[in-house]
């Protein structure tokens, strides 16, 4: 399927809360390279413009919660920031964001609330500015 054919997919369960033509100019705002590569099939994209389109069909479904999963992984540091920039930029919209992600440091930036969990059991709870600021959490997890 091509990029195009992929935002659509997302839209398509939508229940015509918002018309896909006045969603789609705002998915190609924040991820731009999308427009310049809607036609390209989606399997041919690097992997940080396959994470923005992952992204950018969520967001053609006008979710009021984004549920994202490790979307650092896998893509070159550069990206990695203009990912995150743009996580937090949805977030501002309005949409409620769910994100799992083992970089701690990028996951307590752009977060009101953080969960550790070791082992699948949640090992620390408290605001993101609170873990950041934990000397446990800082040496554990952190790095530093």
């Amino acid at each position: 399927m091509t990029v195009m054919e992929n935002l659509e997919m997302g839209a398509y369960a939508r229940r015509g809360r918002v018309r896909w033509s006045d969603l789609m100019p705002s998915i190609m705002e924040i991820f731009p390279i999308l427009a310049e590569r809607r036609g390209q099939l989606a399997g041919t994209l690097s992997g940080g413009e396959q994470q923005m389109l992952a992204i950018g069909r969520g967001l053609a479904a006008a979710p009021d919660l984004l549920m994202l999963d490790e979307p650092s992984m896998g893509i070159a540091p550069i990206l990695v920031d203009r990912i995150y920039e743009t996580i937090a930029e949805i977030n501002r919209q309005g949409v409620a964001i769910l994100l799992v992600e083992q970089n701690a440091n990028y996951a307590l930036d752009v977060s009101k609330r953080g969960y550790v969990l070791e082992t699948g059991e949640v090992a620390l709870t408290n605001d993101s500015a609170q873990l950041r600021n934990d000397p446990a959490v800082q040496r554990a997890y952190l790095g530093t």
